[in-house]
């Protein structure tokens, strides 16, 4: 049964600040390990190290290295020096990326530990030839916050690459122009150059820290998982076809470790068979992020989920990153995992600030959502496979 009251319960539980690899998120940790034991259910604990490497210092080099590669080309001091200044730049922003390239490989700087938590309900059919057909659903437990709101950082990235885009047409006229047109191509690539630049700075100045609650993220997804796992942990509930597997990530807004760290490490899994679902942000409306590559599975399930007799509206938002945006889901869709994103795009205005608060969130949307999940679920898994 699930009931809305539980939900609030588990909402005003995690709702408080919980920095990745802090005390505090392995408090909310605690807290979901407890609830899982109260239902005397299996579960595993997938610990961790990482570094903040990747989230908060990476982006800066990246942005700093680019703007300072424009200036150096723009200012053109002296011919060698400029030469070197460029090496050395294009240098750091390539071994960058490269160590980049696995993130949850990266162990220096400052390094914290973190877990995953996971609870597996198995089909009530023992007649499933592959024990790999799985119903996943994911939150994650930490919460940050931020000097500027995620719409400041979007514009000012717009921002900044708009104007690199434009610097890296302009700029190569630096070499090709006579001296006596030097003046108007300063001109003209110095209005890009100078939006650039404040753009960097912003971007350097943009700190993180243990400032927001987390109540929309992602309190609501935990209070969430939370009430499907009391739904599943009823046998009678059960899907006859499905695993239920409850995922529970670390790290999310530090780099997705938590989800890395899972997929580095998941068995029994098969990504066409099986559906995620991601539940990153939800207050009062409800959005599906579909990566538009969704199989016949999915797309079953996508209809009846949209189609719902919950009386509960659900939009479709279209991005390019399957399963959400710079989220757990968003990089599992990356992986081949098929299944949406459940958010909400409203919810941007105040996440990751001391505004993200309890007030924000619709407890009856969450429970309706709840309710339309594991309607379509059952329904999909009953007719589906006939």
């Amino acid at each position: 049964m699930v009931e809305e009251n539980r939900i609030k319960r588990n909402l005003k539980k995690f709702a408080f600040p919980r920095l990745s690899g802090t005390d505090h998120e392995f408090k909310a940790f605690n807290q979901v390990k407890q609830e899982v034991t109260k239902l005397d259910l299996d579960f595993e604990v997938q610990n961790f190290t990482f570094s903040s490497f990747y989230s908060r210092i990476y982006p800066k080099i990246a942005f700093s290295s680019g703007s300072l590669i424009y200036l150096s080309i723009y200012l053109r001091y002296h011919l060698i020096i400029t030469t070197i200044l460029l090496i050395v730049l294009a240098s750091i922003l390539t071994s960058s990326i490269l160590m980049t390239r696995k993130p949850e490989k990266i162990q220096f700087i400052k390094t914290f530990n973190s877990q995953n938590l996971i609870v597996k309900i198995k089909p009530l059919s023992e007649k499933i030839k592959n024990n790999d057909r799985v119903a996943l659903f994911i939150s994650h437990l930490d919460s940050k916050g931020q000097r500027f709101k995620i719409q400041t950082r979007i514009k000012t990235i717009r921002l900044w690459i708009t104007t690199s885009i434009a610097l890296l047409f302009i700029l190569p006229f630096r070499f090709l122009i006579s001296l006596r047109f030097e003046d108007i191509f300063y001109v003209i690539s110095g209005c890009p150059l100078i939006l650039n630049i404040l753009a960097l700075l912003i971007l350097i100045f943009n700190s993180t820290d243990n400032s927001s609650e987390g109540a929309v993220d992602n309190a609501s997804g935990i209070a969430c998982n939370l009430e499907l796992l009391n739904h599943y942990s009823i046998e009678k509930n059960r899907l006859t076809n499905y695993n239920v597997w409850l995922l529970f990530t670390g790290a999310e807004e530090c780099g997705t470790m938590g989800a890395r760290h899972f997929y580095n490490n998941i068995e029994n899994y098969d990504p066409i068979k099986s559906v995620a679902f991601n539940f990153e942000s939800i207050a009062k409306h409800v959005y599906l992020f579909p990566g538009g590559k969704e199989g016949p599975n999915a797309q079953d399930i996508d209809n009846l989920l949209l189609n719902n007799n919950r009386n509960l509206r659900i939009n479709h938002y279209i991005t390019n990153r399957v399963l959400g945006t710079h989220s757990d889901g968003g990089l599992l869709g990356s992986k081949g995992f098929q299944g949406y994103g459940i958010g909400e795009v409203e919810a941007y205005e105040y996440m990751h600030t001391p505004n993200d608060t309890l007030d924000k969130i619709d407890t009856e949307i969450l429970k309706k959502l709840c309710l339309v999940l594991t309607d379509s679920l059952k329904k999909h898994d009953s007719t589906f496979f006939k």
